[in-house]
């Protein structure tokens, strides 16, 4: 991931009312064939009538595409609010739509709503219903205007958080005042890999085959190196769009592979930002006829995993001084190895084995420039003594509200003992 610098001002989740937004994405659109006068050579009946013909895919007009990308905004003030939360297995995007009456700048302005939690496997069919609670706003790319995507988390009737809502937790944890004046900064980078829709197989690939051995496709440009840029830099143009504080793209290591990076974000914003951008992209690879897998070892063998490695700092670490802080923080991640890991995503003991750029599974380990350790520093925070460390052990499907949240837990309110610390310091070849 790039350097982090500082964190934009675009995460306070508000829409400003002089906002102009640009055209929403066009939608994919079925090829169709219309019935439609033919004006040039058509046959004539002895008649009043013209005879219609069929016209070619390139003279047809598509009237559903017109409506899709209409824009509402000078015929009335109402809006579509798409409300977007995580579903039952922690990791699936559900989403439906509302008129809301006017537009809005914050989450504060949207009304709860609810939805049938037996259907998501989030609630028993006798007491179905999940509120959600508007929690984020974004501009919308696909329907453009004033229209908004809501990220929301849920609750139960009587106000209590789901078990699939982690979002609650970790908002918990970053007001904490200690959290609140350390001002925790996050970058993460989100990498996914790219399906074909009928064979669930990379994108780029030979159905059934193999392509050349990693190498060439990492950052690579041409037609046997690179499939799926269109994908990822229209969800990069519609993130931008959007709102969400998305700083950059790269393919991947193995072919069908992207990554794109989220950050800095201050606090529980990063997993806001992180969730809306997935379900940006589940859309455009819906509309693209291409399947999302964030899988974190898509395929078995001599093939890089995916992860969503974790860039993070707080307040003493990007001050004088800092490296120590930085130090100390490797010393208590140490300790909570196991409650990490156990957290990091589903499927990760396939990816963290040691190879491809991974440190295993079951040892701790961390050191300057090596990617292939837990915790990897980079040589500028080496050099100058202050900065950021990267935590590479999430998995491509973690749920950034547990990462974050158990970051800030762990380095800023977790206290352990003298002698734990001793033991740990050690362990792992840490002075502090």
């Amino acid at each position: 991931m790039a350097q982090i610098l500082a964190p934009s001002t675009q995460w306070q989740m508000r829409v400003p009312k002089s906002s102009t937004f640009g055209s929403p994405i066009a939608t994919k659109m079925w090829s169709s064939l219309l019935l439609k006068q033919n004006m040039k050579g058509a046959a004539k009946s002895a008649g009043k009538f013209r005879v219609l013909a069929l016209h070619s895919e390139n003279s047809t007009v598509n009237r559903t595409e017109k409506l899709l990308n209409m824009d509402i905004t000078p015929y009335t003030d109402k809006i579509i609010a798409e409300y977007i939360w995580i579903g039952g297995t922690g990791i699936d995007m559900r989403s439906k739509s509302r008129t809301i009456s006017k537009p809005v700048e914050h989450p504060s302005e949207l009304p709860k709503w609810n939805y049938d939690g037996s259907s998501t496997g989030q609630a028993p069919g006798e007491d179905s219903e999940v509120i959600l609670y508007p929690q984020a706003i974004f501009k919308d790319p696909f329907r453009g205007g004033n229209n908004i995507l809501v990220i929301c988390d849920a609750y139960t009737p009587a106000g209590e958080p789901i078990p699939t809502n982690k979002r609650h937790k970790a908002a918990q944890i970053f007001s904490n005042k200690k959290v609140v004046d350390e001002v925790p900064w996050f970058g993460i980078e989100q990498e996914y890999t790219l399906l074909q829709q009928n064979v669930k197989w990379p994108l780029g690939w030979p159905v059934g085959g193999y392509p050349g051995p990693q190498g060439p496709y990492y950052c690579g440009a041409g037609a046997d190196k690179s499939f799926g840029r269109d994908i990822s830099d229209a969800h990069y143009k519609a993130c931008l769009y959007a709102g969400i504080n998305i700083s950059g793209t790269n393919g991947e290591v193995m072919p069908g592979q992207w990554e794109y990076q989220v950050g800095p974000s201050v606090g529980i914003e990063a997993g806001d930002h992180i969730w809306c951008s997935r379900y940006i992209l589940e859309r455009i690879t819906e509309q693209a006829g291409v399947v999302l897998s964030l899988d974190p070892k898509p395929i078995e063998g001599d093939w890089n995993g995916a992860g969503c490695h974790t860039n993070y700092s707080t307040k003493s670490m990007r001050e004088e001084g800092g490296f120590e802080v930085i130090k100390k923080a490797i010393l208590n991640l140490s300790l909570r190895h196991k409650e990490h890991i156990s957290a990091y995503g589903e499927g990760n003991e396939r990816r963290l084995t040691g190879k491809h750029e991974t440190a295993s599974i079951n040892t701790f380990s961390w050191g300057v420039a090596n990617r292939g350790c837990s915790i990897r520093v980079g040589r500028d925070t080496e050099k100058n003594g202050k900065g950021y460390l990267e935590d590479r052990r999430p998995a491509s499907n973690m749920d950034p509200y547990v990462v974050t949240g158990l970051l800030a837990e762990t380095t800023i309110l977790y206290e352990p003992t003298l002698e734990a610390e001793a033991l740990a310091a050690q362990k792992v070849s840490l002075k502090v």
